[in-house]
């Protein structure tokens, strides 16, 4: 459970980072600088597995990867 990827980005509407798990649905948190961001998301997560289990719902496997690009030489 915890190899789950963590995305990271600057929301301009926002003014400030947004961090997620693309694999629990809806876990996401927000921060002024991409470090709170990931201390608040990591409560999120928490929180979202417990619930998880509190209520007897599958928890996802980590499938999701970030599309990668190679650069060619």
């Amino acid at each position: 459970m915890d190899n789950y990827h963590i995305n990271i980005f600057y929301s301009e509407n926002d003014e400030g980072y947004i961090a997620d798990i693309p694999d629990l649905k809806f876990c996401s948190a927000f921060g002024k600088t991409p470090n709170q961001a990931l201390a608040e998301l990591l409560i999120a997560k928490k929180i979202w597995l417990e619930a998880a289990i509190e209520t007897n719902r599958e928890i996802p496997k980590a499938v999701y990867r970030p599309l990668t690009y190679q650069v060619a030489q």
